[in-house]
């Protein structure tokens, strides 16, 4: 029997959107892996679930490889050294471009819900 939790029909598979999500938080300044992992658990989509903080840590590199962000070593005397990452003119271009292409899926998905919800609707004389 399908276990409905795990299902990609309860939003597991919005992780997809960790990109966006990346770069939503890094505008507004850098932030160490894990509290950049830590600030995107708190968002909506993942329902309180905490992400891959492995993961993250593999899209961060992706992206830097890409140019979208950057990182300089943080060597307060608070603790170890640790990666701080930020944006770059590149990647906000990418969030803009990130904007726009939501946008298009909300408009979307929401055509869907219509078609979705019709279809599902109790069949009257059934």
């Amino acid at each position: 029997m399908l276990d409905l939790s795990t299902c990609p029909c309860a939003g597991s598979t919005l992780d997809k959107l960790i990109q966006p999500a990346i770069l939503a938080i890094l505008d507004e300044g850098p932030l160490h892996g894990y509290r950049l992992a830590q600030r995107i658990g708190k968002l909506p989509m993942f329902g309180g679930r905490k992400p891959d903080v492995s993961g993250i840590y593999r899209f961060l590199k992706a992206m830097e490889r890409k140019g979208i962000v950057v990182s300089s070593w943080d060597l307060s005397k608070a603790g170890p050294a640790r990666k701080a990452y930020q944006l770059t003119a590149t990647g906000r271009k990418c969030l803009a471009r990130w904007i726009t292409t939501l946008d298009e899926f909300r408009r979307a998905i929401g055509v869907l819900l219509k078609v979705a919800r019709k279809r599902a609707a109790p069949k009257s004389g059934a």
